[in-house]
């Protein structure tokens, strides 16, 4: 069908839409003619990458994804868990990788945004925000500014909209150099019976538009999102999204409010692809149709036409499908708050997307058909081989064990990442146990007791050493973080980041991921309730390294119970939880001391996880721990002087060991100090894990055999200084 001012589609404007030529075949055959310059456009957003999953659907089918806890796992807005009296928590991550780096404080502002609306759709109050943040290699030209952008983009929206962001990880590494990585978790509470889902239900019932107005900022952004950049990405900065926080808490508040006023029956947020998604998704998944008028969408541009209207990614804005008798009630409450409320269409029984404009039909297709028959790949893929397994033997060592641990802690891999966290409102809300800095977040369940253990982690180097041994041990990473606190862990969120998949050796890399995490996830009950796959992180052909954020929640019963890992006093022993063999491979005292950035990964056992695991998270409830802290990036020196640094306190080792036992990377290990070593010794025998004592706490050096002392004021002194010196543009040559 034409219709008028609209240009006629030709194969030229197909391939500028992202569309293949064997998928417009496909739309050809489904809709039986040539779609109109707007159904292209719904076509092109709903078929990409981001919005249908076709590359990577077909493998994330075998994550486990229930548990008696898991009330609604991936395909919804967001992941919910039961945690008990009444409550549950509703979790997802997504990523905003391409617009943060083509327009950094944007990009990372709206990608806060949006994550805090997946959470607060499903009628929960958000609670806590995490990132995972990767920049490339700071020497870069580039780095310094998408740094400062990105860290200034998740702190204004989180800070300005009143959640506290509480936890995450920052790395730099060259592969980042074209794509940097912002991955934002939100974290909210709800009542466990008044969870809201996006499924329409009822003929004729009203649609509702509620939020910001509709501009023409963000056009095009899933399509974009979903390809790898060239030379050309400046040029792609007008289709990255504008955030208001300020509008985004407003809605909080009207949304939560209709949804107390029982005026909802199904909820959606518009995110990638606007008010197309969010409309299809809504009726697809209740049976319905969805009639639009678009005349009726409140838009702050003059002239805007239906394909922008449909494919605008402006920000704070919701789609609803309301309880027709409660129409005047849910208007008041919008209009309090000083949003848009406008009824925008009705459901229809009819199974088809239908948009009208201008007294035209816009757009006319079969709803269910736009997301069942996007193309699903399974795409040709080659493991990744596997590489040499390192001895230690044969890895020479430029200096001492001692000047080793000073220039490590000054590298950007494992500096403070202080100046990133400080500048997020990271207590507001009162309910922040244990801040930044630490292995995972606490934050208190209301008035407590209960409160939630969260991280978000990933080695990339592991992953893209062994993508399988790095999907597993990116799960019991999280899994560790969390139990070091005293949680206990419930289920995860992921982000997948990758480059590009029709590369064979790139798709490998994201099965083999994705095998890992799934039997990590199985054999620790630890399932994915939501995430996100970003693909195509690659620029010029250079894809990134990669990169599975796992975001864990966990429970803890009493937060006053709760483990940190700074030494609390001297004279209590310190014990070293699991076996070390020293390996070395892939780890960051390889590469950033010897130089050499390879080897095989460190193997995760995941039944000595979960056993080791299981004994800390008791010796915690019991209170026989007075401070732990896991083993994972420099090892266990590097993790013990991190306890020392947080506490002033030092301690004096007795083990006589070389290089790989202090810096080797070996998995499933804790530090935890206590005052009845021989307590803690019997329970570790009794329960088959390994255990040694290293040492005792106390004075203000750490003392190892043979290595002159190290004062922990100057490890700290080394630690806290590059990352702000290196933004204020103070390091030579970086």
């Amino acid at each position: 069908m034409a219709i008028r001012n609209e240009p006629t589609v030709t194969p030229q404007l197909v391939a500028e839409h992202g569309l293949k030529p064997d998928e417009y075949e496909r739309i050809l055959a489904l809709i039986g003619r040539t779609p109109t310059f707007t159904e292209l456009g719904i076509f092109s957003a709903m078929w990409n990458e981001h919005c249908s999953y076709k590359s990577s659907k077909v493998h994330l089918r075998g994550l486990p994804i229930s548990a008696p806890w898991v009330i609604q796992g991936p395909g919804e807005n967001a992941g919910v868990i039961d945690i008990g009296d009444g409550l549950a928590v509703v979790f997802k991550m997504e990523s905003h990788n391409h617009p943060s780096y083509i327009e950094p404080y944007q990009g990372a502002t709206t990608g806060v945004g949006g994550i805090l609306r997946d959470v607060f759709t499903m009628g929960a109050r958000p609670i806590a925000c995490l990132d995972a943040l990767s920049f490339g290699d700071p020497k870069h030209p580039k780095t310094r500014q998408l740094v400062a952008g990105v860290v200034a983009g998740v702190g204004g929206y989180g800070n300005s909209f009143g959640v506290p962001t509480v936890g995450g990880q920052m790395r730099f590494h060259p592969r980042y150099n074209g794509n940097n990585l912002v991955n934002a978790m939100a974290v909210g509470l709800a009542e466990a019976d008044k969870i809201f889902y996006a499924a329409a239900s009822g003929v004729g019932m009203p649609i509702v538009y509620l939020g910001s107005k509709t501009g023409r900022d963000g056009i095009h952004g899933a399509t974009m999102a979903s390809a790898e950049f060239g030379a050309d990405a400046e040029e792609k900065r007008p289709t990255v999204q504008v955030g208001d926080p300020f509008s985004e808490k407003l809605l909080l508040e009207a949304c939560l409010e209709i949804m107390e006023k029982d005026c909802v029956i199904a909820i959606q947020d518009m995110g990638a692809a606007g008010l197309t998604c969010s409309a299809v998704e809504m009726g697809a998944k209740g049976d319905l149709g969805v009639d639009l008028d678009l005349d009726a969408v409140p838009c702050r541009e003059t002239g805007m036409s239906a394909y922008e209207m449909m494919l605008s990614e402006s920000q704070e804005r919701m789609l609803m499908v309301l309880k027709p008798e409660k129409e005047q009630e849910a208007a008041a409450i919008f209009r309090k708050w000083g949003l848009d409320f406008a009824i925008v269409g009705r459901t229809t029984p009819t199974q088809r997307f239908i948009v009208r404009h201008g007294g035209d039909v816009m757009v006319d297709l079969p709803i269910k058909e736009l997301g069942d028959e996007a193309p699903v790949y399974n795409r040709p893929f080659v493991e990744t081989p596997k590489r040499a397994v390192i001895d230690a033997k044969d890895v020479k060592h430029p200096m001492a064990v001692a000047d080793a641990l000073e220039t490590l802690l000054a590298t950007p891999e494992l500096c403070s990442k202080r100046w990133v966290w400080e500048q997020y409102d990271h207590v507001i809300g009162g309910n922040t146990v244990q801040r930044p800095g630490g292995d995972a977040a606490v934050v208190r369940v209301q008035d407590g007791p209960k409160a939630l253990a969260l991280t978000a982690d990933v080695t990339p180097r592991y992953c893209e050493a062994d993508p399988y041994e790095g999907g597993k041990q990116a799960v019991a990473e999280a899994w560790r973080n969390i139990t070091a606190v005293g949680g206990r862990p419930l289920a995860i969120t992921d982000n997948l980041n990758f480059g590009n998949p029709e590369k064979p050796e790139i798709m490998g890399q994201f099965v083999g991921c994705i095998r890992g995490i799934g039997e990590a996830c199985k054999a620790l009950d630890f399932p994915v309730v939501s995430g996100n796959v970003s693909l195509y992180n690659e620029t010029n052909g250079r894809g990134i390294l990669p990169t599975p954020t796992i975001g864990g929640v966990g429970l803890l019963d009493d937060f006053t119970r709760s483990a940190t890992l700074a030494f609390k006093t001297g004279g209590e022993a310190i014990l070293l939880i699991g076996d070390t063999a020293g390996w070395l491979g892939q780890s960051v005292y390889l590469r950033d001391i010897g130089g050499r950035e390879e080897g095989a990964p460190p193997p995760v056992d995941l039944a000595v996880e979960k056993r080791n695991g299981d004994l800390v998270r008791s010796l915690i409830v019991d209170g026989q721990a007075t401070a732990v802290h896991d083993l994972s990036d420099g090892g266990l020196l590097v993790a013990l002087a991190e306890m020392a640094m947080a506490s002033g306190i030092g301690a004096t080792l007795d083990a006589t060991e070389d290089h790989a036992f202090w810096f080797g990377e070996d998995q499933a290990r804790y530090l935890v100090t206590t005052r009845d070593a021989d307590a803690v010794t019997a329970r570790a025998k009794a329960a088959g894990v390994p255990v040694r004592r290293l040492g005792v706490t106390g004075g203000a050096v750490l003392t190892l055999p043979g290595e002159r002392p190290i004062l922990i004021t100057k490890l700290r002194d080394r630690h806290e200084a590059w990352l702000p010196a290196y933004m204020a543009d103070a390091i030579v040559g970086a």
